[in-house]
């Protein structure tokens, strides 16, 4: 594993922006920068870390991490669901089918945690019992097992994502009522089968999101990312149960712990300015987005030690520049 001596030297070689390429097609969103290219497109994983709808660092090799572990999840979930990859040209980059995207997220969660908004915790806390249909007993505490997982879909919207039940989606005409009966059929296996290679390779899928879209011939792909630490939160097994018995905050091995700190410094929602994200803070996050590719892939991160990230992006893509 890369030491965070070596990624405090990359501090500076971040992926913030790719609009230095000559592509057509552009648009930005929080994390990722995309290319339509007509029939499909061009995926670019940044280096910019959002969390409360907001940008909060740049963190290196963030977007590596991400794009190769959804590589790999996708590659150990095709015989669930096809996906939209093409090609990988770049550590950051993927190739994807274009497709119609459905505007609902489809978020799975395994325990009772959280410190968004939206977070299945903090509404529980404000005394909601009705989470998108599901109906939570009393008496639950913070970081506590569902006795199943629960599917907390999310209607996508420019400003916020809005929690939404299933009857509701259906009802909006989001989804049709078939669709949606197979979508959630394949999220249940997905989340299963994310929970069972995390189990073996040490870790809790606590909850994660997907989204699907339809392609060209009428397929319904999975599309986005799986199971990376932006899109889901992990935490340590060895450690869970004796931290929770002694009302501890489960070891987290994905962004929490960013957002807990932003949480305790500012109100991320509210306050124009933000603080800046410390160095220790930006390395440390990066370290365990290593450490986690790591652990699920069982392979070593390789860092391209010779050319700047944005270098390296413009030469694998060569091909797609005008």
């Amino acid at each position: 594993m890369i030491s965070k001596d070596t990624i405090q030297k990359n501090l500076m070689n971040c992926l913030d922006d790719t609009s230095f390429l000559n592509v057509p097609g552009f648009r930005r969103d929080k994390v990722r920068d995309t290319y339509d290219l007509g029939d499909s497109l061009i995926l670019i994983t940044t280096d910019r870390q959002s969390a409360f709808d907001r940008i909060l660092a740049n963190i290196p090799f963030k977007g590596q991490v991400l794009n190769q572990l959804s590589a790999f999840w996708f590659e150990n979930t095709s015989d669930i669901v096809s996906n939209h990859v093409i090609k990988i040209p770049d550590p950051n980059v993927t190739i994807g089918k274009k497709c119609k995207v459905f505007p609902v997220e489809f978020v799975m969660r395994a325990y009772l945690t959280g410190s968004t908004d939206t977070s299945a915790w903090v509404q529980y806390s404000q005394g909601i019992r009705d989470i998108c249909g599901n109906i939570l007993p009393d008496g639950m505490k913070r970081n506590q097992k569902f006795e199943k997982p629960i599917l907390t879909p999310a209607k996508k919207s420019a400003a916020h994502d809005e929690s939404i039940s299933a009857a509701e989606i259906v009802d909006q005409g989001l989804i049709d009522k078939e669709t949606w009966g197979y979508l959630q059929k394949i999220v249940f296996s997905l989340f299963a089968r994310g929970t069972e290679i995390a189990a073996r390779n040490g870790l809790i899928l606590v909850d994660t999101k997907y989204e699907f879209g339809i392609d060209d011939k009428g397929e319904i792909l999975l599309i986005d990312e799986i199971h990376t630490p932006d899109s889901s939160r992990y935490w340590i097994k060895e450690t869970f149960e004796s931290r929770l018995a002694e009302g501890k905050e489960p070891e987290n091995i994905d962004k929490e712990f960013l957002r807990l700190w932003f949480r305790e410094h500012c109100d991320p929602y509210k306050d124009k300015i933000l603080p800046v994200a410390p160095d220790d803070l930006v390395i440390e996050l990066s370290h365990r987005y290593i450490r986690l590719f790591e652990m699920i892939t069982g392979k070593e991160f390789a860092v391209d030690g010779t050319h700047p990230v944005k270098e390296r992006l413009k030469k694998n893509l060569n091909a797609y520049l005008i």
